[in-house]
């Protein structure tokens, strides 16, 4: 016994799953802010070009050169990392309102 579905139930079935993704990705980038207890914040050195971009699993939300996100899985040092990968160089990065040391600030940008 074969099961298949006609051809409308495959779109809708393909249509539900666009619509899950969507909310989904849409919750998990949200606008984070400090005021509302953003885990990390970014400066960079130039605006992001995305207001809205995950980098080292950590959806980050950017405005200018500010860049806020959501605490990560992995330590401080990897996600500053990510964001310079992603948005470029990065001149300051706090995790709980740390300031990442300038030592490893340079490690940070591959200096």
């Amino acid at each position: 016994m074969t099961l298949s579905l006609t051809r409308s139930s495959r779109l809708s079935i393909f249509a539900m799953a666009l619509l899950y993704t969507g909310l989904i990705f849409g919750v998990a980038t949200a606008p984070v802010s400090a005021q509302n207890g953003a885990y990390y914040t970014v400066t960079l050195a130039e605006p992001a070009k995305d207001k809205r971009a995950v980098a080292s699993g950590v959806a980050w939300s950017c405005q200018g050169t500010t860049c806020v996100a959501n605490k990560g899985t992995s330590r401080p040092m990897r996600i500053c990392r990510g964001i310079a990968r992603e948005f470029g160089e990065v001149v300051n990065f706090t995790a709980k309102g740390k300031q990442l040391a300038e030592d490893k600030l340079a490690k940070c940008n591959g200096k």
